[in-house]
């Protein structure tokens, strides 16, 4: 069913699983036509989450046509813990989510969009987690007409596009000297970086998702990377990405034996390391795997086409150790009147984790500083 809207447009809701994976073409287009996107917005990565993670039923996206021209969209599901809302496809293993604007009549597609989204509103929440700084359905929030709200969420930093000689030069000189050792010992090990062609991706996912189970054996992972959900997304998206310019695989090798693959996404203005494996005996030859990814990354940030080298989210201090610039993303909460007391329980349930992760952080402060001065730990006093 399609309905039209004030700016002359019209939108649908998309509530088929076939139909969305019909739309490749389509989707492709807007996606090109639309720069702040990232590749977590690329209908591989979308067709290929649902596929693994959706739920019969829930599926709910949202197109913007002009005529036969997709020229907007925001692909989303029905959720209801904590409360019934509206939230991107793509889950927790995605770092960033938004809608889909075209360049061209951007101000008419926004337009369009709100509209849309408006209507579905009056029904639920809609609650657009990891937006990143610059995102598009930034000016879905601008126009917003009713109760919304915007929240802090995960921390992200990012490097400026300059190649890996360019970030030393932002490091302190001893820091610098360190890294440029560390780079140097690459060499000295022998590391050579291979680019993976797209019909040896899947070989390649396969041997990074091994290597990373490898290199976290008895320490604490994040358990969903070792799910048969996850490596049949991985495996199922990332051939297609690295076809399409949106992802590249790359291998590491020591005397001729794969030791680390990584893949880092890719669109115009974004590039960002999403997940490696790095083989344990790569620590023992006191390869630094940090910078060995970095340094690889950069050959994708720099050049004709500069891109931001974002270091996802989170803000671990090995992280920290390139000076990077905080980019935080956000939360944007919209409702209709009718559904503002939803916004508001999400709001609170939001500012209640917030308390409950600076109360854990004080006390691991508190035992912190117990430590370093020799007094017995535990407990929550100060």
């Amino acid at each position: 069913m399609t309905t039209a809207t004030r700016s002359g447009l019209t939108t649908g809701l998309c509530v088929d699983e076939a139909e969305f994976a019909s739309l490749a073409g389509p989707w492709r287009r807007l996606y090109e036509r639309c720069e702040e996107a990232t590749p977590f917005q690329s209908h591989a990565w979308l067709t290929s989450w649902w596929r693994s993670y959706g739920r019969p039923g829930r599926l709910r996206v949202l197109l913007v046509r002009d005529g036969g021209d997709l020229v907007a969209a925001a692909p989303l599901m029905r959720t209801y813990r904590p409360v019934p809302a509206l939230r991107p496809i793509g889950g927790a293993i995605s770092d960033f989510a938004d809608v889909l604007l075209a360049a061209d009549g951007r101000e008419r597609a926004a337009d369009a969009l709100t509209e849309g989204l408006r209507g579905l509103a009056r029904g639920t929440l809609i609650d657009f987690r990891e937006v990143r700084p610059g995102a598009c359905v930034e000016s879905v929030y601008e126009r917003w007409r009713g109760p919304r709200r915007e929240l802090t969420d995960s921390p992200c930093l990012e490097l400026p596009p300059l190649p890996v000689d360019e970030l030393l030069k932002r490091l302190p000189t001893a820091t610098a000297q360190r890294a440029r050792a560390k780079l140097r010992k690459l060499t000295a090990v022998g590391v050579r970086a291979r680019v993976v062609p797209a019909d040896e991706v899947e070989t390649a996912v396969a041997t990074l998702l091994r290597l990373h189970q490898l290199q976290w054996q008895g320490r604490r992972v994040t358990t969903e990377h070792l799910r048969p959900r996850f490596r049949e997304h991985l495996l199922r998206s990332v051939r297609p990405m690295v076809a399409a310019g949106d992802a590249v695989v790359t291998e590491f090798s020591v005397d001729g034996e794969v030791l680390a693959a990584d893949v880092t996404l890719l669109s115009a203005r974004f590039a960002g390391g999403y997940l490696y494996g790095a083989h344990p005996r790569l620590r023992e030859r006191k390869v630094d795997v940090a910078t060995m990814l970095l340094d690889a990354s950069t050959r994708h940030t720099a050049g004709d086409r500069p891109r931001t080298l974002s270091l996802l989210r989170g803000d671990e201090p090995y992280k920290h150790h390139w000076r990077p610039d905080p980019a935080p993303n956000r939360r944007f909460l919209l409702a209709h009147a009718r559904t503002a007391p939803l916004l508001a329980a999400a709001a609170g349930e939001a500012a209640a984790r917030e308390w409950a992760r600076e109360v854990r952080r004080e006390r691991r402060l508190r035992q912190q500083r117990r430590a370093r001065e020799g007094r017995p730990g535990g407990g929550t006093s100060p």
